[in-house]
């Protein structure tokens, strides 16, 4: 008589059992009611936590985490993760957030498993964005998404993406740490990857610096404070220089940075002044924006002249605002 066996196959690990519980219950959410349920979730997330970024007293085995991460890929965890994100209590999402940090930064030969996923699920990206409209997640969806936007190529997406104009809106929401959080992503997104901005700021120029606008002229002081203070820097910082180039040459934006200079704020007032001092000591002015300086150059005198000095830079602040007083004059003499 004989016997034929199957293969044994190959027992399933600790880390595989882990993410199948945490997809099985999360699953479940969608099935079941009530606290149990929830429960479930929220404890698998911790252990997943736990065996992320260890206990405090045991360091985390890299091999196992390394393994749980492409677990979660193959098993479609990470979508799992972003579409039930609002419905986990306020320790379960914090705890998930971080296992979405730890997780995106695992790499196999040299790529990030997790990255690709999200790179082949760009909807889950979008769905992170749109969750600032969320209050009790909105926080914790700030930080995934600046987790993401260290990659390029996540990054690059969400620049060109339609959810990347609700920044605009975001950054003026009525809640105070949602707008600041949201104006914190905003900022990485621009400045995180100095050659897709580049890229995509030289492509998309009118609307975005047309939506950059209403930010710099909104009626809220934190919102005008903030945008004129980054635009401040990031204009001036080399990679941008071609965009600055061309931005100077507009006579809307100047005229912009000249209702900035009356701002009650000092800080807005110096923040513009900035920008300002390009416009005028640009060498290569066009007609235009020469007969705005020369027409308004007695108010602008004025603004200038009261100008008060900025703590830590007063002497150079002094200096410049100087030589563009002269430069005004020199344009006034030349065109009489």
């Amino acid at each position: 008589m004989s016997f034929f066996f199957r293969a044994a196959s190959r027992p399933r690990s600790s880390q595989q059992d882990l993410v199948r519980s945490i997809k099985d219950s999360l699953l479940a959410l969608d099935t079941k009611t009530g606290a149990k349920a929830l429960e479930d979730v929220e404890k698998n997330i911790f252990t997943l936590r736990q065996t992320l970024s260890g206990d405090g007293e045991v360091e985390p085995n890299q091999d196992h985490v390394l393994q749980i991460a492409l677990e979660i890929c193959k098993e479609g965890v990470l979508s799992l993760f972003v579409q039930n994100l609002p419905s986990l209590g306020w320790e379960g999402r914090k705890d998930l957030a971080h296992c979405w940090c730890i997780l995106l930064r695992q790499k196999v030969d040299e790529s990030h498993c997790c990255v690709q996923y999200i790179e082949n699920h760009v909807d889950l990206l979008d769905f992170l964005v749109v969750c600032y409209k969320n209050l009790e997640v909105a926080l914790n969806c700030g930080n995934m998404l600046r987790e993401c936007i260290k990659y390029p190529s996540l990054a690059k997406y969400i620049l060109e993406s339609n959810s990347f104009e609700l920044f605009f809106q975001y950054v003026e929401l009525p809640n105070f740490d949602i707008a600041s959080d949201a104006l914190n992503t905003f900022k990485d997104l621009l400045t995180k990857h100095e050659d897709a901005v580049s890229e995509f700021l030289i492509s998309h120029y009118e609307q975005f610096f047309e939506l950059y606008k209403r930010l710099l002229t909104s009626d809220n002081y934190v919102t005008r404070r903030q945008s004129v203070k980054f635009l401040s820097e990031f204009l001036l910082e080399a990679p941008n220089a071609q965009i600055m180039k061309r931005y100077i040459l507009e006579v809307r934006y100047l005229n912009i940075m000249m209702g900035l200079l009356k701002d009650s704020s000092k800080n807005i007032r110096i923040c513009s002044f900035h920008i300002f001092k390009v416009f005028v000591a640009n060498p290569n002015k066009p007609r235009d924006i020469i007969q705005v300086l020369v027409d308004n150059h007695k108010e602008l005198l004025k603004l200038l002249h009261a100008l008060p000095a900025s703590k830590g830079e007063d002497d150079q602040l002094d200096e410049e605002r100087d030589l563009i007083i002269k430069e005004i004059e020199k344009l006034v003499r030349l065109s009489v």
